[in-house]
C-alpha cells in the first residue's frame, strides 16, 4: 500500500504525481470543452465554419472557447498542481509584455517573407485587396472579429499545450537519471510532436505539413523553454494565424475560411505545392519549413540579447520541473 501510494502521491509537495495530475487537468477539460459544445449547439452554433458563418457566430464562439482552458487551468492550480496560475507562464510583467510584443512581430514578419518571396518568385499574384465575403459589412468589421477569434484560438491553445501540458510533461519526467535540462528538452520535443500530429486531420494535410506543424511546435515551445512564459508563443501564434489567413489571402492549416470572409489582400497561387503547400497553405510547404527554421534562431538571439536564462539551462529551469525531482 506504501509503495502504491509513493508512486501515485508526492508527499514532499501533497499532490498527485504528475501522470495522475495530468490525466485529471484533462478530464475536467474535455468535461468543460463538451459543455461549451453543448451551450453552443443549444445557440445553434455548428462548428461547420465556412464563408457564410455569421461573424457572431466566430465572436461568441471564439470568445467563450478560452473559458474551458481558463477554468480547467484554475482547478488545475488551485487543487490539482498546487501552484499560483501566473506559474503557467503568465507573470504578466513588463518584460512579458514586451516578449508578447515581440512574438507578434515575429510571426508577422515570417509570414510576411514567404509572401514577398512568393510574389517575387511569381508563384503568387494578388488579384485585389480588402477583400470582403459579405459585401454589406465594412472591411474593418470582419476582420477585427477575426483578430479576436484568433487571439482566443491562440491563447486557448498555448494555455493548454504549452502553459499546463508542457509544465507538467517538465516534471513528470525529471526522474534523477534524466535530470532536469533533459527533462525540459523531452517535453519541448513530446508536446511539439502532439502539437503536429492534433493537425492529421485538417483538410488537404500532408506529411510535409505535419512536420512543418512539429517544427512549428518547436519554435513555439522554445518560447517557453527560454523563457519559461507563454508571451512569445502566444504572440507567435496569433500573428502567424492572423498574418496568413486574413492578412495574406493564405490557407490556414488547411482551412480557407478565414482568407474568404476578409483578408487585407486577397491573391492567385500558381507555384510550385512543395513550397507553397498548395490548398494547406505555407505550413506544407518547405517555405514555411525555412521560415520557422528562421524564427527559431531569432527567438533564440531575442532571449540572449536579452540577457535571460534558458528555462532547460538556467534558473528558470525551476519553472518547468520545480526544484526538485517530481519523480523518484
Amino acid at each position: 500500500m506504501n509503495l502504491v501510494k509513493k508512486i501515485l502521491w508526492d508527499q514532499g509537495r501533497k499532490r498527485f504525481r504528475a501522470t495522475i495530475r495530468i490525466f485529471l487537468i484533462l478530464a475536467i477539460f474535455f468535461l468543460l470543452y463538451k459543455l461549451y459544445l453543448t451551450v453552443l449547439n443549444g445557440m445553434g452554433v455548428k462548428f461547420m465554419y465556412s464563408a457564410k458563418t455569421p461573424l457572431w457566430i466566430f465572436l461568441v464562439a471564439g470568445t467563450l472557447r478560452l473559458l474551458p482552458a481558463i477554468i480547467a487551468l484554475w482547478l488545475g492550480a488551485k487543487f490539482i498542481d498546487r501552484r499560483r496560475m501566473k506559474d503557467y507562464g503568465l507573470h504578466l510583467n513588463k518584460n512579458w509584455w514586451i516578449d508578447l510584443v515581440f512574438g507578434m512581430g515575429l510571426g508577422t514578419f515570417l509570414i510576411s517573407l514567404i509572401f514577398v518571396i512568393e510574389l517575387g518568385l511569381g508563384w503568387v499574384s494578388i488579384s485585389g485587396t480588402a477583400h470582403v465575403h459579405n459585401s454589406h459589412n465594412p472591411f474593418i468589421v470582419p476582420f477585427l472579429v477575426f483578430f479576436l477569434y484568433i487571439i482566443c484560438q491562440a491563447a486557448f491553445e498555448e494555455l493548454l499545450a504549452r502553459g499546463y501540458l508542457f509544465r507538467n510533461f517538465a516534471e513528470g519526467l525529471n526522474f534523477k537519471k534524466i535530470g532536469v535540462r533533459r527533462a525540459a528538452w523531452l517535453s519541448w520535443i513530446v508536446i511539439s510532436l502532439l502539437f503536429g500530429l492534433a493537425h492529421l486531420g485538417n483538410p488537404d494535410a500532408t506529411v510535409i505539413s505535419t512536420l512543418n506543424l512539429i517544427m512549428i511546435g518547436l519554435t513555439l515551445g522554445a518560447g517557453v523553454l527560454l523563457t519559461g512564459e507563454l508571451a512569445i508563443p502566444i504572440g507567435l501564434h496569433l500573428s502567424w494565424n492572423f498574418a496568413q489567413g486574413n492578412i495574406f489571402g493564405f490557407p490556414v492549416s488547411g482551412l480557407s475560411y478565414p482568407s474568404e470572409i476578409a483578408s487585407l489582400v486577397r491573391i492567385e497561387q500558381n507555384g510550385p505545392k512543395l513550397w507553397t503547400g498548395g490548398k494547406f497553405g505555407p505550413e506544407a510547404g518547405l517555405l514555411g519549413i525555412a521560415a520557422n527554421l528562421i524564427g527559431l534562431l531569432l527567438i533564440i538571439l531575442w532571449t540572449r540579447s536579452e540577457k535571460k536564462e534558458t528555462a532547460c539551462c538556467g534558473d528558470r529551469t525551476e519553472i518547468l520541473t520545480g526544484s526538485n525531482h517530481e519523480e523518484k
